[in-house]
């Protein structure tokens, strides 16, 4: 295993393109454009004032940067580096900004989502759409690009809009029955649309690409619902995880779950494979570790090296108690992810945070838990093969695999605190590690995926 250099960054904004070549990464209000293979810089782009957010374009010939606080949107073209573009939202504001599937075409959301502004980088044109709701996940693609749902709000009333991309025709407007609509996400294969209220309800509503409602379902009542949602790459199954500390695993046939799967305290289960990170510098028990670790902890505590090591079960994992009394508590399912190959789902449980939980799809079962030594920030899958990144905070990756795991510490000079990751969109070994100033590329040998 390798590592890059270490290069600055501002607001951990760095990004691979799309078709893997390319690696953006922001600085202030400077835009770098490094080649992939070598990391030299390709391109040096200025912007007007500190970039916020940044996104390339599905065909990675252009790339986006927001600057919200001036209510400008800046497009830079790869392919002919002196052509530019300036997007002056003016008086109305700018919230969110994203590309359309095609490349060629803006969405820019307005201050107090009053609107939604659509602008064409061939035609020169804009349009607009009214009502957009401002929620966890307000828009969505299908996977073909070929169409966009927008979740709105009007009238005190929640509803949806399906527009076809490549005109912006409007094929259905439906409402909801939904109290307050929290999101929206198209299962991979386009066919179905799924849609979830409030936390402070438990509903799942699931449309047709014509507006027919296919099915609602509903796991409890009175008490806080749902807290995240994924299909899987097949589109077979839609994960539903819960503040109940549940993942439901709905069919696509019926809609019904087909598998509850419970985050319990103590694993017991004999088929189980349980990791517990340690400190290779010295025996630490799980009872002495403190926990949450304090704030401003100096990052030298981090330095100690660490391995996993195999717990016999039956595990008592950590946990903590929530507070109930303030809203969005650390309870319940936060996160969770398929593998590509739609074998494994990776759940994290907010109220044990150290923990991150693989369960085998095929069988319906807990194949591994893996318990570390600091809360878990972020996992993401190979896209490619079941193979897991998390990070942690601290200043090491831990990669998993059906064959073992792994904690490999970020080999720099001075601290490098791992906040988020991402895999090359190709799979090809490598991962872009990000910390709150810099950034670096690991590079994965496969033969050490053990």
């Amino acid at each position: 295993m390798n590592f890059s250099e270490v290069f600055k960054l501002s607001n951990q904004l760095c990004k691979f393109s799309p078709n893997g070549k390319y690696l953006a990464s922001c600085v202030q209000y400077r835009l770098v454009i490094r080649d992939v293979s070598t990391l030299q810089i390709l391109q040096l782009y200025t912007c007007l004032d500190q970039i916020q957010h940044a996104e390339w374009s599905a065909d990675s010939m252009f790339i986006l940067c927001a600057m919200y606080k001036r209510g400008i949107v800046q497009v830079w073209s790869l392919e002919q580096p002196d052509w530019h573009c300036k997007i002056d939202e003016g008086s109305a504001g700018l919230v969110s900004s994203c590309w359309s599937p095609d490349g060629r075409h803006i969405l820019n959301t307005t201050e107090f989502h009053l609107r939604i502004t659509l602008w064409s980088l061939s035609a020169k044109s804009v349009s607009y759409i009214k009502y957009p709701k401002a929620c966890q996940k307000g828009i969505a693609f299908t996977s073909d690009g070929r169409h966009m749902a927008l979740a709105e709000r009007r009238d005190c009333k929640d509803y949806i809009s399906i527009f076809v991309c490549n005109d912006w025709r409007l094929l259905r407007h439906f409402e909801t029955d939904t109290q307050d609509l929290t999101g929206i996400d198209w299962a991979p294969n386009g066919c179905v649309l799924a849609a979830w209220d409030t936390c402070l309800e438990y509903k799942v509503l699931l449309y047709s690409l014509d507006g027919r409602l296919l099915s609602t379902y509903s796991a409890y009542e009175w008490s806080l619902g749902i807290k995240s949602l994924t299909w899987s790459p097949s589109s077979q199954f839609l994960a539903v995880g819960s503040y109940d500390e549940k993942v439901r695993i709905l069919n696509h046939v019926t809609w019904k779950p087909i598998k509850e799967l419970v985050h319990p305290v103590v694993v017991s289960s004999p088929k189980t494979v349980a990791y517990r990170e340690v400190d290779k510098s010295q025996s630490v028990e799980p009872s002495q570790l403190t926990f949450p670790p304090p704030r401003g902890t100096p990052s030298s505590l981090f330095t100690v090296h660490s391995k996993y090591e195999l717990v016999d079960v039956p595990v008592t994992l950590r946990t903590v108690k929530p507070d109930t009394d303030r809203a969005n508590p650390e309870l319940g399912i936060g996160m969770l992810a398929f593998s590509p190959d739609n074998r494994y789902l990776a759940t994290k449980n907010d109220n044990m945070p150290c923990c991150v939980w693989i369960w085998d799809i095929q069988k319906m079962r807990l194949s591994v838990v893996l318990e570390q030594t600091s809360p878990v920030r972020s996992f993401h899958w190979d896209p490619v093969q079941p193979r897991l990144a998390i990070c942690t905070g601290n200043s090491k990756v831990y990669l998993w695999s059906p064959t073992g795991c792994v904690s490999v510490q970020v080999p720099v000079e001075g601290t490098f605190n791992v906040l988020s990751l991402a895999w090359h969109p190709l799979g090809e070994d490598s991962l872009l590690l990000t910390s709150k100033d810099h950034f670096c590329i690991c590079y994965l040998e496969t033969s050490e995926d053990h």
